[in-house]
């Protein structure tokens, strides 16, 4: 993905980056205009809620990994193996886009995509593997990262330092992240609410006995939420990604998720009000900065328990 504009020779790098994101939007677009039409609220969602990211999507390549994401899930219930296997390769570039397979219905279609899924990521790193030094060292990265400014736990902190408490920032990992006192119990929370996520989703998958064809739409996005805001990292493209599944839910008029749709639109306006507009204010933890991220946390977790909640009122 990275090594991707080096397919176009004559433009520079960044120009070809940008037309490379600019492709795979196109893409994300004619696959929601396909599947819930042209005018349907699929397309307006993305199109409408991705600019609000302002120069983000041509910045990061979370808008490729998307194009992956988007396809596979619409994809999955007619064609589980071409589904499976767009979420592989996503998976093997940022691993988000292995939950578009959770709702997946039991039985062929689950063991088809499931399988194709494993079979793509696997091919896609050991591809990797032949052609670049440590292509899972960025595992081992996020294991040690901190609390980052702008996640659930950093305002937690932010709170304590604006309150008169002890606290720094630091850069590492490429972020700006809290050190000192409450930190580790901070971040090891954060595990555990990660954990949390993932035993719910199990036991929602187990215990899930109606379906529509908006289930596996729903599922994603709601797993996607659950460890975006348990995770201890929220970096402003991880909306792209949430943008990108409400999406796809808008495309089913069965989908239990429209509210939650709603929410991500003034979350993610949020997001570049912090990042990059008032991102010294982030940094320095001053009341206007600290203030902003806080509501955009406290928008994504409304949205996370909200999900949760109507997808299991819907099929449990």
């Amino acid at each position: 993905m990275i090594l991707a504009p080096a397919l176009f020779p004559w433009l520079t790098y960044f120009q070809a980056f940008a037309a490379l994101a600019l492709l795979a939007d196109a893409v994300v677009t004619a696959a929601l205009a396909r599947a819930g039409g042209p005018g349907g609220p699929g397309v307006w969602m993305w199109t409408g809620g991705l600019p609000l990211l302002m120069h983000i999507p041509l910045a990061r390549y979370d808008v490729q990994v998307t194009a992956l994401a988007v396809p596979a899930l619409l994809a999955v219930h007619r064609r589980p193996r071409l589904g499976g296997a767009l979420a592989g390769l996503g998976a093997a570039v940022k691993l988000w886009p292995a939950l578009t397979l959770l709702g997946t219905p039991r039985g062929r279609t689950t063991r088809l995509a499931w399988a194709s899924a494993a079979a793509a990521a696997i091919g896609a790193v050991a591809a990797l593997a032949l052609g670049l030094a440590g292509p899972l060292g960025f595992l081992r990265q996020q294991g040690d990262r901190g609390v980052q400014v702008e996640s659930l736990g950093g305002s937690v902190l932010a709170l304590n330092r604006l309150l008169g408490g002890e606290g720094r920032i630091e850069y590492r990992y490429g972020a700006f992240e809290f050190t000192g006192p409450y930190v580790t119990p901070v971040a090891r929370a954060s595990l555990l609410l990660t954990a949390a996520a993932f035993l719910l989703l199990l036991l929602w998958r187990l215990r899930a006995r109606r379906r529509s064809d908006a289930t596996p739409f729903d599922a994603a996005l709601c797993a996607v939420l659950l460890f975006t805001v348990t995770s201890r990292v929220i970096s402003p493209q991880y909306l792209i990604w949430l943008l990108g599944l409400a999406a796809v839910c808008l495309t089913s008029r069965h989908t239990s998720q429209r509210p939650v749709a709603l929410l991500l639109l003034p979350a993610t306006a949020l997001s570049t009000l912090a990042y990059p507009v008032l991102y010294q204010d982030v940094i320095d933890v001053t009341p206007v900065g600290g203030g902003v991220v806080l509501v955009r946390n406290l928008l994504l977790l409304a949205a996370a328990v909200l999900s949760a909640r109507r997808l299991w009122a819907a099929t449990v």
